[in-house]
């Protein structure tokens, strides 16, 4: 066949199916812009309350304690959903530490506005100093630690993306804040914190009663983890490469645990139970997770 009729022939050929392959390349890249493709699309979810911390002689006790159900790490199936304007958690208090105890939290958040200094948690004296908060501030969109004084992380933070925040304080004048797989340490004076009925420990906002409602957060939030021991490091770090669906650790320590994975029970055995207000639970948040 001589070359220009190989050509012509060529040309014809793509005048005839070279939109409808135009069109299935459109139709493929949306799709995997939907996350369709996405391998995490697949994962086995866990459902509500799927793992839970087992303390046979009751609340706040050790003995015996363990882990059971779904515990190997699962996505869950919903994460908490706060609106930035009414949305919080108050939660029980039972065993949180105070004044200069040692202490640790640990989340996983994923904001979308930072306009407001929205707060991830806060226990304490809400008028005044005496408090341990974790906040993002907006003027830098950092993540900050108060006590009596406030340090911020020197890494700025993104929106619509999904972090691991926390904090772990050993007692003395320092915390140290963690981000993702990082951490910051600030010299701080936390003390004299109290707790009462006045003064709950909440989620997502800066307190719950109505004269304090402001500073909301703005975004999704999962697997919220308080602990009475100053977590090292190396324990920071497996939480965080526990990944969004990781199961707490060191559990004699463990005062507090919210998955928030379609309710705001605390899974930790101590009933501490979340008791919502403006929240609502999503199925769809996993755009902008990616394991550890």
């Amino acid at each position: 066949m001589p070359a220009n009729a190989k050509l012509q022939s060529a040309m014809e050929y793509l005048m005839t199916y070279g939109w409808a392959i135009l069109i299935i390349a459109v139709v493929l890249g949306a799709l995997f812009q939907l996350g369709i493709f996405n391998a995490s699309t697949f994962t086995p979810k866990a459902p509500p309350g799927a793992c839970h911390v087992f303390r046979p002689n009751g609340p706040m006790t050790t003995s015996f304690i363990n882990t059971q159900g779904i515990c190997n790490g699962e996505l869950p199936q919903y994460v908490a959903k706060f609106n930035g304007l009414s949305s919080y958690i108050n939660t029980g208090t039972t065993g949180l530490p105070l004044g200069s105890n040692p202490s640790s939290f640990s989340t996983w958040v994923y904001p979308t506005s930072f306009s407001t200094n929205p707060v991830l948690f806060i226990y304490g004296r809400q008028s005044g100093t005496n408090m341990a908060l974790l906040f993002f501030d907006g003027s830098v969109n950092h993540l900050c630690f108060e006590g009596i004084s406030e340090g911020c992380i020197s890494t700025p933070v993104s929106l619509n993306a999904w972090h691991f925040v926390g904090w772990s304080y050993g007692g003395g004048t320092t915390v140290t804040v963690y981000l993702d797989g990082s951490s910051q340490s600030f010299t701080i004076i936390q003390q004299n914190v109290i707790l009462n009925a006045q003064n709950p420990s909440v989620i997502g906002a800066y307190g719950g009663a109505a004269s304090f409602n402001y500073e909301f957060f703005k975004g999704t939030v999962s697997n919220a983890q308080i602990y009475n021991a100053s977590l090292s490091a190396n324990e920071m770090n497996a939480l965080y490469n526990e990944g969004i669906g990781g199961a707490p650790i060191q559990l004699k320590n463990l005062v507090g645990w919210w998955p928030l994975n379609g309710d705001t029970k605390d899974y930790s055995g101590n009933n501490n139970n979340g008791v919502p207000s403006g929240i609502t639970f999503t199925s769809s948040w996993e755009s902008g997770y990616s394991a550890p």
